[in-house]
């Protein structure tokens, strides 16, 4: 499983117009999920974000979770980030897990999100949608299940 999590001062997730998720502060993580995926990987990264120091404390530096900022998540499926583009000019999915699978285990990721006492909000699973956000830093992140 792969997320690009963005500290984000305010966000908001539409399809066709109409809000389908909206943060004041926190994170906007976006989420791929691959063929070789399990819950076992939604439940480490969701660990690995919720007790992430990226925030800053007084002193400005990145000291601080989510929670000690009462920060929220907004939380996109995103089957682009097993996008390979290392052989053509068009990306291959080859590694994206099938949409079946998928929705599965983001909304495996999104429930485990929810009962860690994150505020959550979401997109809609494969549909296409317009992402809004302010860039707090900024700081963005990358994390691979398979690398942790």
């Amino acid at each position: 499983m792969r997320i690009v999590l963005q500290r984000a001062k305010e966000a908001r997730v539409e399809v066709d117009g109409v809000i389908t998720g909206q943060i004041p502060h926190g994170l906007v993580v976006f989420v791929g999920v691959g063929k070789d995926d399990s819950e076992q990987d939604a439940t480490m990264l969701v660990d690995k974000i919720t007790n992430l120091r990226i925030f800053n404390d007084s002193n400005g530096k990145m000291n601080l979770n989510i929670e000690q900022v009462g920060g929220s998540l907004l939380i996109i499926s995103q089957f682009t980030l097993y996008g390979n583009i290392s052989r053509s000019r068009r990306p291959s999915f080859d590694e994206a897990a099938a949409p079946e699978k998928a929705q599965i285990l983001y909304d495996y990721f999104v429930e485990t999100a929810k009962l860690r006492g994150l505020q959550v909000q979401t997109g809609v699973f494969r549909a296409s949608m317009k992402v809004h956000l302010i860039n707090d830093g900024p700081v963005t992140l990358v994390s691979d299940s398979k690398t942790l």
